[in-house]
């Protein structure tokens, strides 16, 4: 290979020299001339300066998908690819040769540079770096070099949010430029963006809107590195690595100072730096930027172009072959190359290229860019297809084209979609510019070019619309022009200035667009103000005169007015009369302020006194006196609920006329609660939640809110949640009891099915549903009813109300309720249950038990099926087999063992003093009546009901003290429970004690004794 650099002139120099000037310059002092440049972008740029200069009819466009050929042009412009290999031109041109070291396309620059000439002149223009390889391959080449017309300074780093009007950010993918795109516009008004892969169109018109002034800045890729001529002062990366098409690597320096050579024009000097999360450059760096210092280019990219085309094989090792030159380095396998590789794999492909014009036709269209940026299979697949078309029927199925073009030719979706449309389009624009690809090439030609026109337009729009923002820039145009801004206000609170939109109006609070925070927003504050000034005293005024149902207060504490907030509540000295802190601007002045803060104020407390009005009556009630108004008191301050067991002793001092007194107002002595019933509505419940939450900061505690929609759905009993603050429960009117919890006049029901249950004594009357032997009782269907809830969860509730369960094998219990059933009782027996008639009926005034469950579940108890009254199924449950023997294995069928039946009775301290080492005890006397060692239970009685000796404890409960017991129960309850010697269920849970004294003057003594007198 001889090479010379004979009428060759290589104009090198760094960016703002005036190369491409020059080179257009020269070309139209020639009477016919060839310009390859690296972008179609730049090719489009030049292709209208020349325009300008020669006439359209004088110039031809020609790239890879764009073809204007006027007829005898004199000048052509082209993308380096598209430029011919031959030419008769007098003058030819080659831009941005350094990028004939680019390992992708630096082989068809080398190839250029090499081989193609002008028959007058021929100019290289680049870097300096490529001096020394160019005088080595070239010889004879004349070398002229031009300086930098303005100087180029770091600017070091700034934020994207702080850089200058007028700056240019670069960045290498197109999620990062639309990411900043995007945060340009909220912060500063808008961007424009440039992309390589945007069409000349759509890129055009988005660098008029930043020439023209619309938008100080510009996002765009390294593409901008090529030539284009723009308005920049400053250049900031915000990216320094890139995709070379093999790997991410780091910008060397000469590729950095290419980018930012963009800032400054002519003689006005530029800057430079960083941006977002690159690290400032090193002083190294920076030298070798301002100075143009770079390493020298020492290879050029090379493939060769005597290509062998008389079998596959020979053409892929042609490809293959290394340079005969020093200073040439054999390119990597590019798209074209890589497609090739693919396709000769295809049978169908092999059994076709067998003559050398097909093994030509086959890298000719190969030749097809892959716009659309699909797996190197995906787009051989497409080339199959071409290459079949064109070996079978000469030229493209128009057919499939045809379905192709109408697939892309859709202008509706965002900007991903249409991009991806325009590069679809822009393969089928390439197609249709291939000569003898197509039949009616001219008819393609211009229906692909109008459709890539429209789908430009849109996505300029798209672009504008997502990245750009109108209002501001039409209000910095005004700025500069000194101009008084107007404003208005809408009904709905939209402030518009100038007629556009920049804040919103709520209540009394003006909040700027977003965007509006750039160097205009003083101004646009300031237009805004002067309107809004009279719009608050107008404002003041209605609210001032509305009535109370124009004002609404909301569960997250705000006080709304026709919707908007205009105040908040917090915490005062006293849970009911919250403070109220208005939320309004400075606008709103003194007076007007004044009014408004009352008229807010008013409100709070007539809705908190409507709404809780039980609860404000006694807050404010004068006819109590004594320990009755200090309950009130305490009713108040714990929001309208009481646990009995807290104020036990108060209860028991008040007199009849007291409590009297205090039923007055609605509140209702439950046997587990003091409460006011009225307050357990969805509205009340949610103003407690909403008070309670607001005294002890809770409003973002776990649970807020979470049980007022419950208890507007009827919900009698819910799931707990161990997360949830628990006293959001109890302010919502349920009780918590571990896994579950109840609606509190709900377990006041449950305490009026239990108490006659506990008050039957056998043989006075028919036996109650549910009653057992007096002192202890079985849980009914009508307790699940009203509870909603299965036996598991049953069992959990009664627990938690401080019951305690004697587990009693089924058929023990069937016998003794079949014995009960049919014997009468005793006169002994009689005398007996009138005194345990007192206890229940002071029991009637007194919990029967108010500890809430020890722990907290951590998940609801699965539900249990439905099952029938529980006295109902020990009376039908067959008693087991007396014998210790287990089932023989030639049985073909072990007996299934009846479920054990739980008899409940009210909790003591033993119980709750009682944590281990009982539960393996076994019964007094051994194994009894046939029953297995080990068996868990309760009492077990004899058939005939007599007690059999030590009852057998349950498993332990948890807690200790008056959690442990049910509220408010006598402790000497189960002393009078042991006091009854003749029943015929003795309970000796533990030791006699000596029974208390009964007050003559207790109203519990009174009620004993006319039972007495009733019974006689």
């Amino acid at each position: 290979m001889i090479l010379s650099g004979r009428g060759v002139t290589a104009v090198l120099g760094p960016t703002n020299t005036g190369k491409t000037h020059y080179a257009i310059e020269r070309m139209i002092a020639h009477d016919s001339g060839v310009i390859g440049l690296p972008l179609r972008l730049l090719a489009r740029e030049v292709y209208t300066r020349l325009v300008e200069k020669v006439g359209h009819h004088n110039v031809a466009l020609i790239t890879g998908e764009e073809k204007i050929a006027p007829h005898r042009a004199r000048f052509s412009v082209c993308t380096v690819e598209a430029m011919p290999r031959e030419t008769t031109a007098s003058f030819v041109a080659i831009d941005e040769v350094q990028l004939a070291g680019d390992l992708e396309r630096g082989h068809i620059f080398t190839d250029r540079i090499l081989h193609l000439r002008g028959r007058g002149e021929t100019l290289l223009l680049g870097a300096a770096t490529m001096r020394p390889i160019l005088e080595y391959l070239l010889p004879g080449i004349t070398v002229v070099e031009r300086p930098r017309m303005s100087q180029l300074l770091y600017a070091g780093s700034k934020k994207i949010t702080r850089l200058p009007n007028r700056s240019a950010i670069v960045a290498f993918s197109a999620d990062e430029v639309y990411a900043i795109a995007e945060l340009i516009r909220r912060q500063r008004g808008g961007a424009a963006v440039v992309l390589g892969a945007l069409s000349p169109r759509t890129r055009n018109a988005q660098v008029a809107l930043y020439q023209e002034g619309d938008v100080d800045y510009l996002v765009a890729t390294d593409a901008i590195g090529m030539g284009l001529n723009l308005d920049v002062d400053h250049v900031a990366f915000a990216q320094d690595r890139k995709f070379d098409g093999y790997q991410y690597r780091n910008l060397n320096p000469a590729e950095l100072a290419q980018v930012a050579g963009r800032a400054g024009r002519h003689v006005r000097d530029g800057t430079f730096g960083v941006t977002g999360r690159v690290d400032p450059f090193d002083e190294e760096m920076v030298h070798r930027i301002e100075s143009h210092e770079f390493d020298p280019v020492r290879v050029l990219q090379w493939r060769s172009k005597a290509l062998d085309f008389s079998s596959l094989k020979a053409l892929k090792k042609s490809l293959e072959a290394a340079p005969a030159v020093s200073g040439l380095a054999r390119a990597l396998p590019a798209v074209d190359q890589q497609a090739l590789e693919h396709l000769t794999r295809y049978p169908e492909i092999v059994d076709v290229a067998t003559a050398s014009e097909r093994v030509e036709k086959l890298w000719e269209a190969c030749a097809l860019p892959d716009y659309r940026r699909i797996t190197p299979a995906q787009h051989a697949d497409l080339i199959s297809t071409i290459y079949a078309d064109l070996v079978r029927h000469g030229t493209v199925n128009e057919d499939f084209m045809a379905e192709q073009v109408r697939r892309a030719d859709h202008t509706d979706g965002e900007i991903d979609t249409l991009s991806a449309r325009i590069a679809q389009i822009r393969t089928w624009t390439y197609v249709s510019n291939r000569p003898g690809w197509l039949a009616d090439p001219t008819h393609w030609q211009e229906k692909t070019r109008e459709i890539e026109d429209r789908l430009s337009d849109a996505l300029h729009e798209r672009l504008t619309k997502r990245f750009v923002d109108r209002r501001t820039s039409v209000l910095m145009k005004r700025l500069r022009e000194n101009a008084m801004l107007e404003a208005e206000i809408s009904v709905n609170g939209d402030v518009f200035v100038e007629g556009h939109h920049v804040g919103q109006l709520a209540g009394f609070r003006f909040t700027l667009a977003a965007g509006s925070e750039g160097t205009d927003a003083k101004a646009v504050q300031g237009a805004a103000h002067k309107a809004l000034a009279l719009e608050f005293e107008a404002r003041a005024a209605r609210l001032h005169a509305a009535g109370n149902g124009d004002l609404a207060l909301s569960s997250d504490g705000l006080v709304r007015w026709l919707g908007d907030p205009v105040a908040r509540l917090t915490a005062s000295d006293h849970v009911m009369r919250p403070r109220v802190i208005l939320l309004a601007d400075d606008q709103l002045q003194a007076n007007a302020r004044e009014h408004v803060l009352a008229r807010i104020e008013r409100f709070v407390n007539h809705h908190i006194s409507t709404v809780l009005k039980p609860l404000d009556d006694i807050s404010r009630a004068e006819d109590l006196e004594g320990l009755a108004k200090g309950l009130a008191f305490q009713i108040v301050e714990n929001l309208g609920v009481l646990f009995r067991r807290d104020v036990a002793e108060d209860v028991k001092s008040l007199d009849q006329e007291s409590r009297a007194s205090i039923r007055r107002y609605g509140v209702r002595f439950g046997a587990y609660h003091i409460f006011l019933p009225a307050l357990l509505k969805p509205a009340p419940a949610e103003l407690i939640t909403l008070l309670w939450a607001l005294k002890n900061d809770g409003l973002d505690k776990p649970g807020y809110g979470e049980f007022i929609p419950m208890l507007a759905a009827g919900r009698t009993s819910v799931v707990t949640d161990p997360s949830f603050e628990r006293t959001f429960y109890k302010l919502a009117g349920f009780r918590f009891l571990g896994k579950r919890a109840v609606r509190i006049d709900i377990l006041e029901r449950l305490a009026d099915l239990i108490r006659p249950l506990l008050q039957w004594k056998p043989g006075t009357s028919p036996r109650p549903e549910g009653a057992y032997d007096g002192r202890r009782f079985i849980a009914t269907t009508s307790m699940l009813s009203i509870l909603g809830a299965t036996p598991d969860d049953m069992e959990e509730i009664l627990k938690g109300l401080g019951y305690r369960a004697d587990a009693v094998p089924a058929e023990e219990a069937a016998a003794f309720l079949a014995s009960q059933n049919g014997d009468t009782a005793s006169a002994e027996e009689a005398g007996a249950s009138v005194a345990d008639a007192g206890v229940e009926a002071e029991a009637a005034d007194a919990p029967a038990a108010e500890t809430e469950a020890a722990g907290t579940a951590a998940a609801e108890t699965p539900a249990a099926e439905t099952e029938a009254a529980v006295d109902t199924a020990v009376a039908t449950t067959p008693a087991a087999p007396a014998s210790d023997d287990a089932a023989t294995p030639s049985e073909p069928e072990a007996p299934v063992e009846a479920k054990p039946v739980l008899l409940w009775r009210p909790g003591t301290r033993q119980d709750n003093q009682r944590q281990g080492g009982r539960q393996g005890e076994q019964r007094r006397g051994g194994q009894r009546h046939g029953q297995t060692e080990g068996r868990e239970g309760g009492r077990r009685q004899a058939p005939h009901g007599k007690s059999q000796g030590k009852p057998w404890e349950g498993k332990p409960q948890e807690g200790k003290g008056s959690e442990g017991r049910p509220g408010g129960q006598r402790k000497d309850r189960g002393d009078r429970h042991d006091r009854n010697k003749s029943s015929p269920s003795k309970f000796e849970g533990r030791p006699p004690r000596k029974e208390k004294p009964i007050d003559p003057d207790s109203p519990f003594a009174k009620l004993a004794a006319l039972k007495e007198q009733m019974k006689k």
